[in-house]
């Protein structure tokens, strides 16, 4: 059969209308009015003239209406965008017209921007705003609570297209080559390579029908999850982990505030008696752990069962002292990407945590040499980390770059996003780092050409380059490298402000170190390794 998200949770709230689909602080949404809403929500988009899988962007932060913009368009035959919400004018706008989007729901705070760029977008058909204290929904765009108010009497199916496996979830990517990529995940594609409603590390098998699925969420042991959400939804980590969750039956939570706090993670995940703990890397973990330290005893934590990462690397150290406090849990530190799901795996329990990077992989994984041949374990040959099985179907109006990571070896497609490693004798991966140069601060990719180009605008600026050095919290920090022009003195302080107002802030450098000369090679070239061994000398920064 041919899964599709919207059929089955459709399903799911049919069969437990009364039980919470998300939390938001003390709102609470049912499974009942989580379907009736995103019904409205599909059927307006319908009203507006969408096409058959036109792009429904969310430029939200985490809260109910991102799961409900992403159910509606999988109900109404539409392809739902991320967005990331750091983002200024000009990414916005790439990224809205690349993506050819149609419709856009934005959180109501952002309207002036979305205001400015709106004329340089006549695709979109629908502006629709979620109103917030302050910030009530501009009198250019549609209302969000108006709009899911008014539940239609049948479900929105257009007459022509209705739903199909085939139909798209679009998620953006910076990927290894500077600007956002769309990559394209059939709806079947995506709900089996996060497991169709099993669990392979309980021993649950994927769902093979509907009826099937439905008939295990009403089993009396069946444990539905409580998911905390705490890292963005615009990211796949967030998305796909609340994905997860809905298969199974449970409820995605979110923290009440929008910048984090690792305080009121724990008292969230103690009133909510949360099951499952969703995070990126050491940005949140290392916070968390603090509050843990400081607060010895405070949190009732039993409840909690998994502690889940993927995109950014944890410590061991710091995977230890959360389990010392958590000791019902698991950590499950996934390696993977957008376009490459399940690439790996290290799962970690109290007293047996997983060296940092030792990754299984998985199933439908290898590892292979540029010229195609399988790395052998133990073999100290190095290759890239390729999955196959269930991978995207390639990025969104991009042959050459699907090209270049959607390659047949052996006979099968495989997704080859461009994580080098070697494989160990016992089969584990040693992880080396991908091939480009692409700093991953908190979970955020960030590509040094970019950040490069805007510091190069500056005044005093004459040449720059940009490397990650290492960063206790955020697996690393951005550190611009300048050689300023004669007689200039050019400070961090304005660099950051001069950054600002070009890019999202997090592209913004942390550190910097002014040098004599770049040192270009002829061709215009450097060498990044020796940039950042020059920085890390400079800033007294061990690698």
């Amino acid at each position: 059969m041919a899964w599709m998200f919207a059929d089955v949770w459709e399903a799911i709230a049919a069969a437990q209308p009364d039980q919470p689909a998300a939390v938001h602080g003390e709102r609470v949404v049912t499974w009942a009015q989580f379907d009736t809403r995103a019904d409205a929500l599909a059927a307006h988009l319908i009203d507006r003239g969408l096409s058959y899988q036109g792009k429904v962007a969310a430029f939200l932060y985490n809260g109910p209406e991102y799961l409900e913009t992403y159910f509606a368009a999988f109900k109404g035959g539409f392809a739902p965008v991320n967005t990331n919400y750091r983002y200024g004018a000009e990414e916005l706008v790439y990224l809205f017209d690349n993506a050819d989007a149609e419709a856009v729901v934005f959180h109501a705070g952002f309207s002036e921007v979305v205001e400015a760029i709106r004329p340089r977008l006549p695709k979109v058909r629908a502006w629709i705003a979620v109103a917030e204290p302050g910030h009530p929904a501009p009198n250019w765009a549609d209302d969000y609570d108006a709009i899911v108010a008014r539940v239609p009497a049948e479900r929105p199916v257009k007459a022509g297209w209705g739903r199909s496996g085939d139909d798209l979830l679009l998620l953006y990517t910076g990927g290894t080559t500077g600007m956002p990529k769309g990559v394209m995940w059939r709806q079947d594609d995506l709900f089996q390579v996060i497991g169709a409603g099993g669990n392979a590390a309980l021993g649950i098998p994927p769902a093979t029908s509907i009826p099937e699925l439905i008939g295990r969420h009403t089993q009396p042991d069946h444990q539905k999850p409580t998911a905390l959400v705490a890292c963005p939804l615009m990211h796949g980590t967030g998305q796909f982990s609340s994905f997860i969750a809905y298969n199974a039956g449970g409820t995605v939570a979110f923290l009440p505030s929008r910048k984090f706090d690792a305080v009121e993670l724990w008292n969230e995940a103690e009133r909510l008696s949360a099951t499952n703990i969703v995070i990126v890397g050491l940005a949140f973990s290392t916070p968390m752990l603090e509050a843990l330290e400081a607060n010895p005893g405070r949190w009732d934590l039993s409840s909690v069962r998994v502690m889940s990462s993927s995109g950014s690397m944890w410590s061991q150290e710091n995977k230890r002292g959360l389990l010392s406090h958590a000791t019902n849990a698991v950590i499950m530190d996934s390696f993977g990407s957008s376009e490459a799901v399940g690439m790996g795996m290290s799962a970690s329990a109290p007293g047996a945590e997983m060296q940092t990077a030792a990754f299984m992989l998985g199933p439908n994984c290898a590892v292979f040499t540029e010229d195609g041949r399988r790395v052998e374990p133990g073999s100290a040959e190095r290759g890239q980390v390729a999955v196959s099985g269930f991978i995207p179907v390639g990025y969104y109006k991009d042959p050459d770059k699907s090209a270049q990571t959607f390659k047949t070896i052996e006979g099968q497609r495989w997704s080859i996003p461009g994580d080098w490693a070697e494989v160990n004798a016992d089969g584990s991966l040693k992880l080396l780092g991908r091939g480009s140069v692409c700093i991953n601060t908190g979970g955020e990719k960030v590509f040094p050409e970019e950040v490069e180009e805007a510091l190069k605008r500056h005044a005093s600026v004459r040449d720059a380059v940009v490397v990650g050095v290492p960063d206790a919290r955020f697996g690393e920090r951005i550190c611009a490298v300048v050689e300023p022009e004669t007689g200039a003195a050019p400070t961090l302080g304005e660099l950051v402000q001069y950054v600002h107002t070009q890019l999202a802030g997090y592209k913004a450098p942390r550190e910097l170190v002014v040098v004599e000369s770049i040192g270009r090679a002829p061709n215009g070239k450097v060498d990044y390794k020796a940039i950042k061994d020059r920085a890390l000398k400079a800033l007294g920064v061990a690698a």
